[in-house]
Order: C-alpha cells, then sequence, then structure tokens
C-alpha cells in the first residue's frame, strides 16, 4: 500500500494536534515576552547599561568622524585647490562670443 495514503489516514488528528501545539507554542511565545511590543503602551525603559553601552558607542562613533575629519578632511572636500573662476575663459563658461 502507498504510504501516502496511510498518512492520509491520519491526516485529520496530526492536522488538529498540530494546530493546537502551534496555538501553545504562540501563546508560550506571547507570554515568554520575547521582544518588546507596545500597541498602546509605552515601552519599558532600557536598562542602565544599554544606556551606557549606547553612548559608550555613539561616543566612540562620533570620535572616530571627528578625528577623520580632522586629520583626513581630503575625504570630505577632495584633494585638490579649488580653481579660481576669475581665470576661466568663457569658454569654460558656455558664454558664446560677441557677448549677450
Amino acid at each position: 500500500m502507498n504510504i501516502a495514503l496511510k498518512a492520509n489516514y491520519f491526516r485529520a488528528p496530526i492536522g488538529c494536534m498540530s494546530r493546537r501545539i502551534l496555538a501553545r507554542n504562540v501563546r508560550n511565545v506571547i507570554r515568554r515576552e520575547s521582544h518588546v511590543v507596545s500597541y498602546r503602551n509605552p515601552p519599558p525603559p532600557h536598562s542602565k547599561a544599554t544606556r551606557m553601552g549606547a553612548t559608550i558607542v555613539g561616543g566612540a562613533m562620533w570620535w572616530w568622524v571627528i578625528w577623520h575629519f580632522w586629520h583626513e578632511p581630503d575625504h570630505v572636500t577632495g584633494e585638490f585647490d579649488y580653481p579660481n573662476p576669475l581665470k576661466w575663459s568663457n569658454c569654460e563658461l558656455g558664454i558664446p562670443k560677441g557677448g549677450v
């Protein structure tokens, strides 16, 4: 006999049982509060360790940014001197010959 036909015999009880197990698991996840759900209530305040860690990581990030702005400004401003626009010709500026 085909194994699929044998499995079909147990389909209803297994499906019902798996729904009960799934419902129980969902209730356990919700009861466990594995993550913050704040639909209409404000979330609980962060712990002191989380606040300190966030402050330290943020401070390190800003130190890194300011340090590199100070020591390697060419990454932001470019490596070359800005050209003097007074030295540009009318052709380079797109002004036709003969004036306006």
